[in-house]
């Protein structure tokens, strides 16, 4: 029996050193070494200032800054505790919830034509989705234009400008990141001279 247990501790201790510490500091170092950017958070900045994530969604309230989907992640844009509603289709609390998001879309955004698109009425799976769909940003437009004192057609372009395909060219759909479009936003406002 001795020499089964003495087997098995030092099976575990070779296990816990190579996949417990060898393993995972030299997967860091590739990541480290081939996607540095990737591998420390995708983080954006502005004049050296960290200012979010091109990979987790924020929450943009006022009305000059396009918005990202719902968030269901903790109280809401909680990186830490990520998630959906988990509610089913036949939920009176989803359907009541989706209700009410659909009523403050339409006071939000009066000029915008059309039901608002569902990626904006619905969370992701994550809760922390940090794209929305090309037409839930042109659906956004008129808004953000009419805030920012821009015309539609320079709003319209911009989100051209910042609509991403589809990965590898055939997975997924066509995109915009929140945090990147509303950031060009800010930039061709300080370009534009008043």
């Amino acid at each position: 029996m001795l020499k089964h247990l003495n087997t098995a501790l030092r099976v575990t201790v070779v296990s816990v050193v190579l996949l417990g510490l060898i393993y995972p500091l030299a997967m860091t170092a590739v990541a480290q070494a081939l996607f540095p950017r990737q591998a420390n958070g995708s983080l954006v900045t502005v004049n050296g200032k960290v200012v979010g994530s091109s990979i987790i969604g924020q929450l943009w309230t006022k009305p000059q800054y396009f918005q990202g989907r719902p968030s269901a992640a903790g109280k809401g844009y909680d990186p830490t505790s990520t998630g959906g509603t988990n509610l089913g289709p036949t939920s009176k609390k989803l359907m009541d919830a989706t209700r009410a998001t659909i009523a403050q879309l339409e006071k939000q955004n009066p000029d915008a034509g059309g039901p608002p698109p569902i990626d904006l009425v619905t969370s992701s799976a994550s809760g922390i989705d940090p794209d929305i769909s090309p037409a839930a940003a042109y659906w956004e437009a008129p808004r953000v234009a009419k805030a920012r004192h821009m015309s539609l057609s320079q709003v319209r372009a911009l989100v051209d400008r910042h609509v991403q395909g589809r990965t590898f060219g055939f997975l997924g759909e066509p995109r915009v990141n929140v945090l990147e479009l509303n950031l060009a936003l800010d930039g061709e406002m300080a370009r534009t001279p008043r």
